[in-house]
């Protein structure tokens, strides 16, 4: 082949999607928190946008109309843009004022304490010194939230040691002078932390956190005590005959144990931990009025946007301004009325959305879960006439208040199985039987997998004994074995 440069052509076909089309992805994903946060931002950034005021909002209609009956040429006219922007929005004959009054001030989250604080407290109460205090220190960076020390002791001197050894060689100094740590001193501290509130706090593992709670409560000389230290592995796997022989005890005493010890607190750490700033809203609200599921937006503290007035009258002034500030103007104008837009369009799609779940999922607001009904996304999508990742996104982290609790809209969506009439029963609502058996069953003789099937089937529904024992896996439910008491 020879070297050198050639010209081709070719025909070839790209998809270039318009950026509003990404905007209007994010608005129907966006849950409702956050949904007022982007509007109270674009109010701000978008001098076209304005709030509807709680008068206009009864005359929403009559108010929108003008804006819609806008030529083009009022739609994307020009303004001075620099004088508005010297002025601070003050063009309009004291606008700047009212925006003002509008302005959003967001409530700033407090600094919480953690369990990193709680730790520190104790450790400044105690006769340390400088040295052990960089120690101890050490050691709480390493514990994680559930309150177990995330590496070793060994892991924790070295990295302290590496620290030492650079400051050394940074300020010239000897390690004489600056000793590197020794793993006794390791261990000690390590005593020191697992000392402190709450008890089992620096655990390096399961076992060891609950020997440090029972330590801590006085039971060093107990029966649970002596299970944990010394048959940790058959005590988890409910061996109680094993256990019983070799102590020399009875089973039901074994069992005893074993509850006191099921007391314990396997994550001590998280009693301290953050609070969970993720409140839920729901965006939805299904109400019975009259024997019938009625749908409303929860949308009465969302911004209600319309175009400004007085910026629209400012851009009728089109023989002013040429170029870039025209271009400037003409995409805000533009931008104000396709948010207007967009939004409305969010509205009708949730409406849409869940119009029809509530439509195919009356007996489950009737009757319970039981009564829930198999749904896909693409089930709903064919029925409102939408793509299904449309249907995706409007419910992806969605809530919905309902007569039976606030639920997410992802909850009415699950798999189904047959039944022996020929109707489809919701996985989620096998799930929910499953959980009932197990919790009415007589615990000394657990049901097995395979009863559980025998009883399904016994009501209709055909399901197999692994898909039985995958269901029970993901509601955490023990086998059959692990749950028989003596």
């Amino acid at each position: 082949m020879k070297p050198g440069l050639n010209q081709s052509t070719q025909l070839r076909q790209e998809l270039k999607i318009n950026p509003r089309l990404y905007q209007a992805m994010d608005l129907l994903y966006m849950p409702l928190l956050d949904l007022q946060q982007h509007l109270k931002q674009e109010l701000l950034n978008n001098p076209f946008l304005d709030l509807v005021e709680e008068e206009e909002e009864e005359q929403e209609g009559e108010t929108e109309e003008p804006a819609q009956n806008e030529t083009e040429d009022e739609r994307s006219g020009e303004i001075d843009w620099e004088e508005i922007l010297l002025d601070g929005f003050d063009t309009a004959g004291g606008r700047r004022e009212e925006h003002e009054e509008k302005e959003y001030f967001e409530p700033v989250t407090v600094a919480t304490r953690d369990l990193s604080d709680h730790l520190r407290d104790q450790v400044s109460l105690l006769e340390l010194t400088p040295r052990q205090t960089l120690l101890a220190d050490e050691f709480i960076g390493n514990i994680n939230d559930d309150g177990y020390l995330a590496c070793g002791v060994e892991d924790i001197v070295r990295a302290l040691n590496e620290v030492v050894t650079k400051a050394a060689e940074e300020s010239g100094r000897d390690t004489d002078d600056l000793p590197l740590y020794t793993m006794e001193e390791g261990q000690q501290m390590l005593a020191t932390i697992q000392s402190l509130d709450p008890p089992g706090v620096g655990a390096q593992d399961l076992r060891e956190c609950l020997l440090l709670q029972l330590k801590e409560a006085g039971l060093e000389q107990s029966v649970p005590y002596r299970l944990v230290r010394d048959c940790f592995e058959e005590l988890i796997n409910h061996r109680w005959s094993e256990i019983s022989k070799r102590f020399g005890i009875s089973a039901t005493d074994v069992q005893k144990a074993a509850d006191e010890i099921a007391k314990l607190d396997p994550k001590p750490g998280l009693q301290y931990g953050s609070p969970d700033d993720n409140y839920i809203i729901p965006d939805l609200i299904v109400e019975k009025i009259d024997d019938r599921y009625h749908v409303f937006l929860n949308d009465a503290n969302l911004p209600r946007l319309k175009l400004s007035r007085a910026y629209q009258e400012i851009a009728r002034d089109k023989k002013k301004f040429d170029g870039e500030n025209k271009e400037f103007i003409s995409n805000k104008l533009n931008s104000a009325n396709w948010m207007i837009q967009a939004i409305e369009q969010r509205r009708q799609t949730m409406l849409k959305v869940m119009n029809y779940i509530v439509e195919r999922q009356r007996e489950f607001f009737e009757k319970g879960i039981q009564y829930l009904k198999p749904l896909t996304l693409r089930e709903v999508a064919e029925v409102i006439n939408m793509h299904e990742s449309t249907v995706s996104r409007v419910t992806n982290e969605k809530f919905v208040q309902t007569p039976r609790g606030v639920l997410p809209l992802k909850f009415f969506f699950s798999s189904g199985l047959a039944t022996s009439d020929g109707e489809d029963v919701s996985a989620r609502g096998i799930k929910a039987q499953l959980q009932k058996l197990v919790q009415e069953e007589d615990p000394k003789h657990p049901l097995t997998d395979q009863a559980i099937v025998n009883i399904l089937r016994e009501s209709g529904v055909q399901i197999a004994r692994r898909t039985v024992a995958k269901y029970r896996d993901q509601l955490g439910v023990l086998s059959a074995r692990m749950r028989k008491r003596v």
